[in-house]
């Protein structure tokens, strides 16, 4: 352990060590050994770090221009990269944390979309510095010595920077930290180390030495977001993380492998867990952290120690708690609630874990600011050495309001709301100055920008209440205006509308339109001689609410007469442009409006192109501004429009690039494959992929923006699945009703370059419309040139792009050009703006240096005009609903006028009432009527009433059994259902009534059974697609078929061959186009008249046809006669419609019971409301109570009035707070325990039940506790609660001057008013109450009617249900058999279609056969000519049948053979005699009738052949159409059964008890004028539906008459129909012999008219002269082609020949050699001496061997020459085989003469030279 623990601590010391070295950068090879000890590095990466140090010195820099990111221009294209020039920033993204940072006492820095900003808080002047990874930013962070500052980008791997400040020099870069965005970056507090984490999907955590650009350690932070990581100030080896859902807690350890981090999750145990966005770390270790319901929590470890509230309970902040900051002994913390809070640092340290772990703390010092709901303190950076502190917030949601001075802890200068503050507060001076706002800027998404068309001005809004004018030259802010609601769409008034150019309109969140007027305060100070507090105002001059929901788009029309406002409730709304708005009307558009665009000057009409966010295009044409207003609604349902509704076609699209793509690959493919089969004889193809499918997006894409491009035509641009892609559209020329069931699709698209995943989301042109900017998703900026007077975008290719705003939200909705083009403005949902010059900086201060923006100046008489009445109720109704409440007042006025009247009649018939007992009275007593007379005998009622008790105490006593089971069954009912019930059932009772009003108790839905899986539903058959999928396949066959006749046709008759490819001049092919061209004008007229001709005879009815149009009358005459059928009719047929089954039913059951929850809980909701406002009411009258006896202590006795007796809050209306007990009710409830305890002894089941019993004693204590509080009412004093005022004590009278009686007088009356007022007060309070509870109670009295009939209705549909589902299974049963049937049916249906097609085709190939066959007969005879005498023979010989051999599978070769011969010698006899008759004849007309009868057979067997089979098929068809009968005859008594189910279902259905509730009014069934007692013959019908029958009635006779009259127009018609009819055949005949008339004249005879004008060009006697042509200039071509082959052939054999000569030569000096070389052998032997006889033989014969190889080898090389020599001699030549390899060289001649070796002076021989030659064959 000891060992262990000095390793440790060595480790530690190690690091320690390391860290300040590497902070100093001091003694480079001691921290090399350090961090290899302690991090175990190997030395491979010791040395790549030690060069990436020697690389990285204390005065490297990176160039900034070599990494920064640039804007995207298209390649090949003349666009400069510097299009556009960034000028000035006018947001701030309030959603970013951390946003803000303090490099100096006078810079500030923050993150704006793609760009860092410095800003100086004295200067204003900014400063840029771009992402280079064009990703965006993700965090930045501030060095401690504030020298450095760091950029964590986002993007693909990106890069955290590192930039020297105040040089602005980029110093070191670290790479690698992540993968996608960085979240938060934070140097420890020496600055030595940089923690960095990412965002999704790594989370990583990386501490940096960044000065090295090394990671020093890695770890993965969690799997969420993480918000902020940060190093202890107090411990260097300690982190904190913290982020979405969690907090943790990192620790640097040291283990056997080096330095480690260790990190530990907070554990909320107990505590919702929450999201973490602030915390601070403590001295001792402790953590406190922030919570999403405003409380603190204190971390001890990885627990929670304590929970931290407010002393009584509350929670510190109402809401999330944001950044802390501890300083000067207190722990300040900011809510969103707008709240700064200070604590007591030591209470909080010093706090120990409770047993509730809640913390109660006391705030300290100040506790409000000026921030409002949703602001955020950041932090606060403190300059000792300048004795300055600033101080900076972020109000993200706030109002006006009173500050708090952190340093005086005083209240001061209200702040601004709703923008981004800088405060600096002076410390160490006698006087601290109040807070200044340094700048402002938009919280949130800018939902609105227009610019000026007369001036630099640019106006801005966005849901933080404001609207600000910005002036783009002097890149300040002009002014602002805020409201009650948040900006969302705002438009700049054209000078048509507003000729100074400062009228401008804006739409609001809650649907209401302010129009403003900016004009100068300078010079309306001159004109009025008031004092302005700035350079600009925004006046009021008119508010209207024409839409329910959010204004999403503005729009002048071209006049500038029509003002049109789209909103997000699917209304347009018109208004008539002038000193004040006038509202004309409003029309309905298919979905939310996107856009609004009215057409351009240049299309002749006025129309409004409306773009919805569903899709749909809407085009409205422009209503007049001076139309009338209509008196019941605004809704202008008679104009003009035109609707499109968008189908998406990106997938058919991508399935065609697909389809081209893979062509092209084929195409490569199959080259490839041509040079492989050179080699290869085979090879397999792969089978082709399956192409994307046609994919339509369900819900549709997002429209995003559009334009109009020419009438009738516009560009949509789609978001979603469908982006991407710019499509044209137009709008349909039929119209229809349905939008949503019919869809149209672009009939041209224009593809966007890498916008599949990045739509374009707005686009605006330069005022010559030469550039075309859009704003994308990802908040980039893209230019696109234009060429003039291009609406269908042919030039737009090329483009610029630059992102702009963050990648991720900063999507960039709103772009604008300014009115001279100079400057494009930009802002998206991140909150920044952004504008850019088209020219360069230098170039446009001098075109702009003597320009600035001007403010309209006011009008005149400004001062004088009263402010413009504001709506400031978002609830306030719209212009529509106004009128519409007008109406329903209207009609309220006449019903109550109805309504007296009615009253007035009632009163009349009351005092004739009582006039009749008037005169009752006055007439004799014999005669009168005595009331006694007029009542029951009460002896009747008192015996029946006895009779009635004594056998209700009968009955009690024989159901005392029943009755104690039936509540013991209801206990256990209610134990097993009352959990179910959602709230306690609440009663709210009346002060000064008894009226009381009760909840319903509400229990959860219950879910029905799901069908059974035996039951199916009626479905089409699905054998349609087989059937007709077969009949296809089959009709290809035929058509093969078809092809194959087509080719034997064609193989019959044989052509001349034609080469291919033939190319004709120009002059022929255009003589030859001219004359086909003219042809297929004739044959396409021609054909058109025989389409005509065909479709009038199709039209042509039969003798037996129907006019469907009155066979359609008939059918809707029959449907909707108006009859009204019974339900108990036993033959009624029940509709397919109105026909149901369990799924329905069940269906129904549900919406009822939905129905009846939803009225249930919309009372409660008003019950409990009602409740609260009576506990409100209780707790008002307490303290007016307490006030009235604070004025009655002031006034003598006898003036004091009795006080009101105080209402009290009833037990059963708060029936939540029965579990909620005190100490006294804890205390009481002791008592009564150890008061049974002393006296009752049980066992513990008995003392269970005691207790049981205990609790209900208590609770009834309570009740009548509160009961006689609240029963007697009560009062809040004890003297004003008796009742009862007791006399007080005489004091003793003083005499008092007339002054003070005066006084005393004077202050007695205010007393007695006071008192009266109070009483009054509280009287009028009670009074209210109980009328709205008495006027709710009504409203539930009407509800519970509605409700039980709403249950007797459930009560029908359940008993429904169980019968449907009796008869379920046999319905399914035969339903199934049915659709068999019915898909057997259509499947024989079908095949009996294919059969009749196959029929009608071979029909139609018999027909041709024919003809073919009549047209070999006709060439025959036309053959014979003037042949004579053989003219017979020769019929012979061409009518001879001929047969031929046909290999058949069924019949043996032997039988075959046998026909064969017979056939053979019985043609041969023929052929004899023939042969002997046509000696003479021509051979070339004989053999030509042997070939024309060679054609006539084969054209008789296709004949037969095709006979064959259409008698096949007329077999079959016949087989199929009496299984057709057969099956339909099934079908039907399938049908049959089924329809006796559903009759019998229905008998059983009627059957059941409906319950309908009557008045006696509407009981008609009168017999005898009384009720009879049988209602069973009663037929209850609606009112309405009998009226309506009898309305009927009446039309029925009308339509008969005029059907009696249309009958008889009919019949006189029809009789001159047939008149005309005549006369026009006559008149036909005569046309037609006028025409062969003509014909003869012209021709001489008749001739087929169609076929001379379908009559073309010979192409190929033109073909034959062109080839002829071509064929001369080849021939010559080749010839001299051989010449100059010939003339190199001879030259390479005279070369062959002169070295063979040489070969030869060579040749003989080696024979020569040898022949020497004998003979000097044969010498030196016959001189050799005897001594060495023996060593010289054996040396000659060694030497003689060695000679005889060598001559061998000679011999062959000799050898191989003459060949070479033989074939080269001949013609083509001799290729040497590549395998064969070159003879070896000669080794040298050696002799030995007298014991020593000689070497020859002889060369060795050198390989001969095999000479190639390669001569092309042809």
């Amino acid at each position: 352990m000891y060992i262990k623990y000095v390793f440790s601590r060595r480790l530690l010391t190690v690091w320690n060590k390391n860290w300040k070295n590497k902070m100093a950068e001091e003694d480079t090879a001691s921290v090399e050994k350090n961090i290899s000890e302690a991090f175990d590095v190997k030395p491979s990466v010791m040395q790549q770090q030690q060069e990436v140090k020697q690389q990285l010195s204390a005065d490297t820099y990176y160039k900034y221009e070599d990494l920064t990111s640039r804007p995207f221009v298209t390649l090949g294209s003349e666009i400069p990269e510097n299009l556009l020039h960034l000028s000035h920033s006018f947001g701030y993204d309030s959603r970013r944390r951390e946003n803000l940072q303090l490099l100096d006492d006078r810079t500030l820095m923050f993150i704006a979309g793609n760009l860092l900003v410095l800003l100086d808080v004295v200067t204003a002047e900014h400063k840029y510095l771009r992402s280079c990874s064009g990703g965006g930013i993700g965090a930045i962070t501030v060095h401690p010595s504030r020298e450095f500052f760091v950029a964590a980008e986002k993007g693909k791997q990106p890069n955290i920077l590192v930039y020297e400040y105040p040089s602005l020099r980029l110093y070191r870069v670290l790479r690698g930290g992540t993968a996608q965005a960085f979240s938060s970056v934070q140097f420890n507090h020496d600055g030595s180390v940089l923690a960095s984490v990412g965002g999704a999907p790594d989370y990583m955590l990386t501490l940096w030495n960044w000065r090295r650009e090394e990671v020093v350690l890695r770890c993965k932070a969690i799997s969420q977001e993480v918000y902020r990581v940060s190093f202890s100030p107090y411990n260097p080896g300690l982190l904190t993380s913290s982020g979405s859902g969690h907090i943790k807690f990192w620790k640097i350890a040291s283990t056997f492998t080096g330095l480690k981090l260790q990190g530990h999750v907070g554990h909320f145990g107990i505590t919702p867990a929450t999201d973490i966005d602030g915390y601070v770390e403590l001295p001792d270790g402790k953590v406190v952290s922030g919570t999403e319901w405003g409380n603190l929590l204190l971390w001890d470890g990885n627990a929670i120690k304590a929970e931290i509230c407010r002393r009584d309970g509350r929670s510190c902040h109402t809401g999330a708690v944001q950044p802390f900051v501890l300083d000067d002994g207190q722990l300040m913390t900011i809510g969103s609630d707008g709240v700064v809070r200070a604590w007591d640092f030591e209470s909080i340290n010093v706090a120990d874990e409770s047993t509730d772990r809640r913390l109660h703390l006391v705030c300290s010092g100040f506790q409000r600011s000026n921030l409002e709901t949703g602001s955020v303190v950041h932090q606060h950076g403190k300059f000792p050495t300048l004795t300055l502190t600033l101080y900076y917030t972020l109000d993200t949601k706030g109002s006006e309001g009173p500050s708090y001075n952190l340093t005086t802890k005083t209240w001061n200068y209200p702040f601004k709301l709703l923008c981004f503050h800088v405060f600096i507060v002076l410390s160490g001076s006698a006087q601290t100055p109040d807070p200044e706002c340094l700048f402002s800027f938009h919280a949130g998404a800018i939902k609105g920008l227009d610019v000026s068309q007369k001036s630099h001005l640019m106006a801005t809004t966005a849901p933080d209440r404001s609207v600000r004018i910005f002036d783009i030259l002097s890149k300040t802010e002009v002014t602002t205006s805020r409201f009650n609601q948040g900006g969302t769409a705002l438009i700049w008034a054209p000078p048509l509308v507003k000729e100074s150019g400062g009228l401008l309109v804006t739409g609001f969140e809650d649907g209401v339109v302010r129009v403003l007027e900016l004009y100068s305060a300078q010079r309306h100070h001159m004109l009025s001689g008031r004092n302005p507090r700035g350079d600009a105002r925004l006046r009021l001059l008119q508010a209207f609410k024409p839409h329910t929901a959010a204004v999403t788009a503005l729009a002048f029309d071209r006049q500038g007469d029509i003002l049109a406002s789209g909103s997000s409730d699917c209304t347009v709304f018109f208004f008539a442009v002038g000193e004040t708005y006038s509202p004309i009307g409003f029309v309905h558009v298919p979905g939310p409006v996107q856009e609004l665009q009215w057409s351009p000057r240049s299309h002749s009409e006025s129309t409004l192109l409306v773009l919805c966010q569903s899709g749909h295009v809407v085009e409205v044409h422009s209503p007049h501004p001076k139309a009338q207003n209509p008196t019941k609604t605004f809704q202008l349902l008679d104009l003009l429009r035109r609707s499109f509704r968008f189908r998406s076609i990106k997938s058919r699209i991508k399935r065609e690039e697909e389809i081209t793509r893979r062509k092209a690959v084929k195409e490569e493919e199959k080259k490839e494959r041509e040079k492989r089969l050179q080699e290869t004889e085979r090879e397999e193809e792969d089978e082709d992929e399956e192409l994307p499918p046609i994919y339509i997006p369900d819900p549709p894409s997002p429209l995003y923006c559009g334009f109009y491009s020419q009438p009738g035509h516009f560009w949509l641009s789609m978001g979603g699945f469908d982006s991407g892609f710019l499509y044209h559209c137009k709008f349909p020329e039929e119209q229809d009703e349905d939008l949503d069931q019919v869809s149209h699709e672009p009939f041209d698209f224009l593809s966007v370059h890498d916008t599949d995943d990045d739509p374009v989301l707005s686009v605006t042109f330069s005022a010559e419309r030469q550039l075309l900017l859009c704003g994308t998703h990802s908040g980039a900026v893209r230019v696109y040139p234009l060429q003039p007077d291009d609406p269908g975008l042919s030039s737009m290719r090329a483009h610029w792009a630059l992102s702009v705003h963050d990648n991720q939200y900063g999507h960039l909705r709103h772009i604008r050009c300014s009115h001279d083009d100079c400057f494009v403005l930009t802002a998206g949902d991140d909150g920044n703006i952004f504008s850019f010059s088209l020219l360069p900086p230098e170039e446009l201060q001098r075109s702009l240096q003597s320009t600035r923006a001007e403010v309209p100046p006011p009008r005149v008489g400004l001062e004088n005009k009263v402010l413009a009445q504001d709506i400031e109720d978002p609830a306030a109704d719209s212009i529509e609903t106004a009128k519409q409440n007008l109406e329903t007042s209207r009609l309220q006025r006449e019903a109550e006028l109805k309504l007296t009247a009615k009253r007035k009649k009632l009163a009349e018939l009351q005092r004739t009432y009582k006039q009749l007992l008037t005169d009752n009275q006055r007439l004799s007593q014999h005669v009168r009527l005595t009331p006694e007379e007029l009542q029951l005998d009460s002896c009747f009622q008192e015996q029946a009433e006895l009779e009635k008790s004594r056998r209700i105490l009968e009955v009690r006593k024989q159901l005392s059994w029943e009755d104690e089971r039936s509540r013991v069954a209801l206990s256990k009912i209610q134990e097993w259902f009352w959990d179910s019930l959602e709230d306690n059932a609440v009663s709210v009772v009346g002060v000064h009534s008894d009226h009381s009003v009760s909840t319903y108790l509400l229990q959860t839905l219950t879910e029905l059974q799901t069908p059974p899986d035996h039951v199916t539903t009626s479905t089409q058959p699905d054998a349609d697609g087989d059937a007709a999928a077969e009949r296809s396949r089959r009709r290809g066959g035929g058509a093969a078929d078809d092809s194959s006749h087509t080719a034997e046709e064609e193989a019959l008759r044989p052509r001349a061959p034609r080469p291919a490819g033939i190319k004709l001049g120009d002059r022929q092919e255009e003589k030859l186009r001219k004359a086909a061209e003219k042809a297929e004008q004739a044959r396409a007229k021609i054909e058109k008249r025989k389409q005509e001709w065909t479709q009038l005879y199709a039209e042509k009815p039969d003798e037996d046809y129907e006019d469907p149009q009155a066979a359609r009358a008939i059918r809707d005459a029959r449907e909707n006669v108006g009859d009204l059928p019974l339900r108990t009719e036993t033959e009624r047929t029940v509709p397919e419609h109105l026909r149901t089954n369990t799924e329905r039913k069940r269906a129904e059951i549900n919406v009822l019971e939905k129905n009846i929850r939803d009225k249930q809980t919309e009372m409660n909701g008003r019950i409990v409301a009602l409740r609260d406002t009576k506990v409100r009411l209780v707790s008002r009258l307490q303290a007016q109570a307490e006030q009235l006896h604070d004025v009655q202590q002031r006034l003598a006795v006898h003036l004091r009035r009795p006080p009101p007796v105080l209402p009290m809050v009833r037990p059963e209306e708060t029936p939540e707070r029965r579990l909620q007990f005190d100490s006294s009710t804890l205390e009481r409830y002791r008592v009564l325990r150890e008061q049974r305890l002393n006296f009752i002894q049980q066992e513990e089941e008995e003392e269970e039940e005691g207790t049981t019993r205990l609790l209900e004693q208590l609770e009834k204590e309570r009740d009548v506790q509160d009961r006689g509080g609240g029963g007697g009412g009560g009062n809040l004093h004890p003297s004003l609660s008796s009742g009862k005022i007791e006399d007080e004590e005489e004091e003793e009278e003083e005499e008092l001057n007339e002054l003070e009686a005066e006084l005393h007088r004077e202050e007695e009356i205010k007393l007695l008013y006071e008192q009266d007022s109070l009483l009054e007060q509280m009287e009028r309070s009670v009074r209210r109450f109980d009328a709205e509870l008495l006027l709710l109670r009504h409203h539930k009295l009407h509800l519970d009617w509605q409700l039980k009939t709403s249950d007797l209705r459930h009560i029908t549909l359940c008993q429904e249900l169980l019968l449907l589902m009796e008869f379920e299974r046999r319905e399914s049963g035969l339903q199934g058999a049915l659709d068999r049937l019915v898909r057997e049916e259509k499947s024989i249906a079908s095949r009996v279609d294919e059969c009749d097609e196959q029929l009608r085709l071979k029909q139609r190939d018999v027909a041709k056969l024919q003809e073919r066959h009549a047209a070999v007969v006709a060439a025959f005879h036309a053959s014979l000519g003037q042949s004579g005498n053989f003219e017979a023979s020769l019929v012979r010989i061409f009518r001879k049948n001929v047969r031929r051999v046909k290999t058949r599978e069924h019949r043996g070769s032997h039988d075959e053979d046998e026909d064969s011969d017979e056939d053979s010698d019985e043609d041969d006899d023929d052929s004899g005699s023939e042969e002997n008759t046509l000696q003479n004849c021509d051979s070339q007309l004989y053999e030509n009738t042997l070939k024309l009868r060679e054609r006539r057979v084969d054209v008789e067997t296709l004949l037969q052949e095709e006979k064959r089979r259409a008698d096949a098929l007329k077999e079959e068809r016949d087989v199929l159409v009496k299984k057709q009968r057969t099956v339909k005859v099934s079908v039907t008594a399938a049908e049959n059964d089924l329809e006796l189910i559903h009759r019998e279902k229905q008998q059983k259905m009627n059957e059941l008890d409906v319950v309908v509730p009557l008045r006696l009014h509407q009981i008609e069934f009168i017999s005898d004028d009384s009720l009879p007692s049988d209602l069973s013959e009663v037929l209850v019908v609606d009112r309405t539906e009998l009226d309506r029958l009898q309305r009927r009635i009446e039309q029925l006779h009308l339509e008969k008459n005029q059907q009696r009259e249309a009958r008889l127009q009919v019949r006189r018609d029809h009789g001159r129909l047939i008149h005309d009819c005549r006369d026009l055949k006559a008149e036909i005949r005569e046309l037609e012999e006028q025409c062969d008339a003509l014909m003869m004249r012209k021709f001489g005879r008749l001739l087929d008219l169609e076929a001379l004008q379908t009559l073309t060009g010979n192409r190929d006697l033109e073909e034959l002269k062109q080839q002829k042509v071509l064929q001369e200039t080849q021939w010559t071509t080749e010839i001299k082609e051989w010449d100059v082959k010939v003339e190199a052939s001879h030259d390479a054999l005279m070369e062959v020949t002169k070295h063979n000569t040489e070969l030869l030569a060579r040749k003989k000096n080696l024979v020569d050699e040898n022949t020497e070389l004998k003979r000097k052998l044969d010498t030196r032997q016959k001189n050799s001496g005897a001594p060495f006889q023996d060593h010289r033989r054996r040396v000659d014969q060694e030497e003689t061997r060695r000679l005889q190889a060598l001559v061998k080898k000679q011999s062959e090389q000799a050898e191989v020459i003459r060949r070479e020599i033989h074939f080269l001699s001949r013609k083509g030549g001799h290729v040497v085989a590549l395998s064969q390899a070159p003879l070896p060289p000669l080794p040298p001649v050696s002799t030995t003469t007298t014991g020593h070796t000689h070497t020859s002076n002889h060369r060795p021989v050198r390989p001969f030279k095999l000479v190639q030659v390669h001569k092309s064959h042809k």
